[in-house]
């Protein structure tokens, strides 16, 4: 079947210009719209400012989709953009299921550093072995659900990153169940942007931490060290003498 247009669905990655990949910039320079959220839609207006852009507030996915599909079925080449990478998370995999009735569309992923990825580089190397990232938003998993990740994934002694952590309370009374209080642990505000601010602190200290949803959370496996002030969990490679 012949296509008629083409919705990139592009991640940003944190926010700063830096640290958007070269594929989705010049993806951005190949569209003539750009739809995404608000916020998201605001990072890029100045970088590219000739572009017809479309957006809505939170929590209209749906509309967003549907407008980037009756675009490219205009024959236009439309960039659908998302924070982070647009397979974590991000509106990829809506754009597919929804792009089933829209078989003249062409879709493309266009990967970006996700906050796991950006927030583990600014704490130093927390991500080094298996890990688990879990989002404690339950607007779209029912909380019970979430819970079982998590003890899952804590008896599992995986690294958990968390997104969403307004209920990180919660969550860190769940591992204490499994991990010990000195656990390491780490937190990033605003990764890759004006305000960014790291620390790195035990399990029992982070229990009564207060973050807001701008930051990811990092809890540590058995593993995970301290080291000269990086959060670092080792791999397992052999040091030589």
């Amino acid at each position: 079947m012949c296509k008629i247009g083409k919705v990139y669905v592009i991640g940003l990655g944190p926010g700063a210009e830096k640290e958007m990949t070269y594929q989705a910039s010049t993806a951005l320079e190949k569209s003539e719209v750009i739809i995404g959220y608000t916020v998201y839609t605001g990072l890029i207006r100045e970088r590219f400012p000739d572009k017809k852009y479309l957006s809505t507030p939170m929590r209209q996915e749906v509309i967003r989709c549907e407008m980037a599909m009756d675009e490219a079925m205009k024959g236009s080449t439309v960039a659908m953009v998302c924070s982070g990478d647009a397979g974590i998370y991000g509106m990829a995999g809506l754009l597919y299921e929804m792009g089933q009735g829209y078989p003249e569309v062409e879709l493309e992923v266009v990967p970006g550093i996700t906050a796991a990825n950006g927030g583990a580089a600014v704490l130093g190397a927390p991500l080094m072995h298996d890990f688990a990232v879990i989002s404690l938003s339950d607007l779209l998993t029912p909380w019970e659900k979430i819970e079982k990740r998590i003890r899952g994934a804590a008896m599992a002694d995986f690294v958990i990153c968390l997104y969403n952590p307004s209920s990180r309370k919660r969550a860190c009374e769940y591992i204490l169940e499994y991990q010990s209080p000195d656990t390491v642990c780490g937190y990033v505000r605003n990764i890759g942007r004006e305000g960014e601010d790291a620390h790195i602190l035990t399990l029992s200290e982070l229990k009564d931490t207060e973050v807001d949803m701008f930051t990811t959370v990092y809890i540590g496996n058995s593993q995970t060290r301290n080291v000269d002030g990086k959060m670092v969990t080792p791999r397992g490679y052999r040091l030589e003498e």
